[in-house]
């Protein structure tokens, strides 16, 4: 379609320096529109406006709606029957209380492998002390918690009871010497009685330091504990275990038998304390 001339007007831009002029031809009715397309601009505008300062009014009623709740909240929780209260309470009790019990079933365990009798879980007690008055039910049992992760540990790497269950065929210190009763030589373990085969246990949870031929001990295994401790288990006829092996409570370090300087089948067991041997028998139960 083709635009007749009075229909179009013309716009001449000039320029400040004066070098020249642009001009633009628009349609005239444009131009006498010109004060509605403002209005519709700044109507749009305020529309704009107006929806952000609603917004604004929302997100802030939104905000103390939620203050609101809140103090509800803490006020409902004040308002919390004390039966209530000490419910909690006691269920929070009777979780550190089942803690305490499964850290005595673990030293149970570790015991009853060494053939020593268990500590009895039916109960849970402590020391009626003034200082016991001080803390909350939750820190007393915190301390128990606590106390008996650390008794799981020592009963864990301190060697105790027995590496098999038998009667004790020589005890530790000095005694006549079996091949020549004429001496006397100290005897730096305790030698239980047992068959060709038999199982020799690891009396606490350690690392295999030394496992062959060791002289007079012929079939020999030592393992190093925790604290300075360590366990040597001779005269065995077959070693089950090899240096550098983690072992724990019960497991096989060997087989009794009769090898190197020994006159009978039986295990030679030792327990030293800083290279020093030391007396087993005061490790084989908790009473010594």
């Amino acid at each position: 379609m083709k635009v007749k001339p009075k229909d179009v007007s013309t716009i001449v831009i000039l320029s400040k320096n004066k070098q020249g002029t642009k001009t633009i031809q628009v349609r005239t009715r444009h131009i006498a529109h010109l004060k509605y397309y403002a209005m519709c601009l700044v109507g749009v505008i305020a529309l704009l406006v107006g929806s952000i300062f609603l917004l604004r009014n929302s997100i802030q009623k939104r905000e103390q709606e939620k203050q609101l709740l809140l103090a509800q909240i803490v006020n409902l929780k004040g308002q919390i029957p004390v039966e209530l209260q000490k419910q909690a309470e006691e269920n929070s009790a009777q979780s550190y209380i089942q803690a305490i019990e499964s850290k005595l079933k673990k030293i149970n365990d570790y015991l009853r492998k060494r053939g020593l009798k268990g500590f009895s879980t039916k109960s849970v007690g402590g020391d009626a002390n003034a200082a016991n008055d001080k803390l909350t039910d939750k820190e007393i049992y915190m301390a128990y918690n606590d106390y008996l992760t650390h008794v799981v540990n020592s009963v864990a790497f301190t060697p105790m009871g027995y590496p098999r269950i038998s009667s004790m065929t020589s005890s530790f210190g000095f005694r006549s010497d079996p091949f020549n009763s004429a001496h006397a030589e100290f005897h730096p373990g305790i030698d239980f009685k047992g068959n060709r085969g038999d199982i020799a246990h690891c009396t606490a949870n350690g690392r295999v330091v030394s496992a062959g031929w060791a002289g007079g001990y012929g079939n020999c295994v030592r393992v190093a504990h925790s604290n300075g401790f360590e366990t040597l288990y001779g005269h065995l006829s077959r070693i089950t275990v090899h240096v550098g092996q983690k072992l724990s409570v019960g497991d096989k370090v060997g087989e009794v038998g009769s090898t190197g300087r020994s006159t009978g089948t039986h295990l030679h067991y030792e327990v030293r304390k800083d290279g020093k041997p030391v007396n087993p028998v005061k490790f084989l139960t908790l009473n010594n």
